[in-house]
């Protein structure tokens, strides 16, 4: 089974730590929850951390501080952004923890993370739930982002390419924002992958995707970081019906799965799980080709 401890992490004295004596994640109890570590032990964090954040509590306004965090979509001010800078409750289960987060006071609605990790691989799993603790039903799906480290890239696998004489309809839907921006150079389209890179010197762009490739992935100093999940057929999704995003500025890039939108009557709860790997020595990628033979083996095991 893996190793559960109470360790100081960046400035908070209660953080859970969890490993399996190859890769650890470390969970915060003082504030959030948030997963703010995963990596090889006395390796780089994957995540993306921003230190003027860190060690905080109580603060009057919300946090982003990196790491994983669990949100309630579509994205509405200030329901999405109910604090989360109070100690929340810790138990344990098969292969890790339970985070509690007491129910807001403006949304009502309790969050909830199960997180274990695997004795012998480096595969976490997140499943991700929010319960309606108030009196009326709600409308809102599960979303899981994923703040990563600076000056990386993600790779977003795109659907296979059919022929036009045996393609009459849309494989593909795309949400696009306000700020959105196809000509960024962070970004490229390719066949087969979307690339979008980490720049600290250019701000804000995002982009939505229905996702059915199962995977995305995060590349950066050999490190892959490999995030799966599942679109349910038949199912609606938030802003226009994607079940992934993936937004950047000049801090961060956030890979970001949703769940489906349902309507919660009180006391009902929505779930959404995600599996992550860790893999390091993964070389450089510079064209489709590469992700083909280098990332996407590990993607597709």
């Amino acid at each position: 089974m893996p190793k559960i401890e109470t360790v100081p992490y960046q400035g908070w004295k209660h953080n859970i730590r969890l490993t399996n004596g190859q890769v650890e994640l470390i969970i915060t109890q003082d504030v959030g929850p948030r997963i703010v570590r995963f990596g090889f032990i006395g390796a780089q964090n994957v995540f993306g951390e921003l230190p003027e954040q860190m060690g905080g509590a109580g603060e009057k306004q919300w946090m982003i501080r990196g790491g994983h965090r669990l949100w309630i979509a579509p994205e509405e001010a200030p329901k999405s952004y109910e604090l989360d800078n109070a100690p929340l409750k810790i138990r344990k289960i098969h292969g890790g923890i339970c985070t509690v987060q007491a129910s807001g006071s403006l949304t009502h609605v309790q969050k909830t993370m199960d997180i274990s990790l695997a004795e012998r691989r480096n595969e976490v799993t997140i499943v991700h739930r929010l319960t309606n603790k108030g009196r009326q039903a709600i409308t809102l799906a599960p979303w899981a982002l994923t703040v990563m480290a600076k000056r990386g890239m993600a790779i977003i696998p795109l659907p296979k390419k059919m022929s036009h004489a045996g393609l009459l309809t849309h494989n593909q839907n795309w949400s696009l924002w306000g700020y959105t921006d196809l000509s960024d150079p962070r970004l490229t389209i390719g066949q087969r992958y979307i690339l979008f890179r980490q720049d600290p010197r250019r701000e804000a762009n995002k982009i939505g995707i229905a996702h059915r490739e199962g995977w995305v992935a995060y590349l950066r100093n050999g490190l892959l970081f490999i995030k799966r999940f599942k679109r349910i057929p038949g199912a609606t999704y938030p802003d226009s019906d994607v079940n992934f995003e993936t937004f950047s500025n000049q801090q961060i890039l956030e890979l970001e799965s949703l769940g489906p939108l349902v309507t919660l009557r009180p006391g009902q709860t929505a779930a959404h799980t995600e599996t992550w790997t860790l893999h390091c020595g993964v070389k450089a990628c510079r064209s489709e080709a590469d992700i083909d033979k280098y990332v996407a083996p590990w993607a597709k095991r």
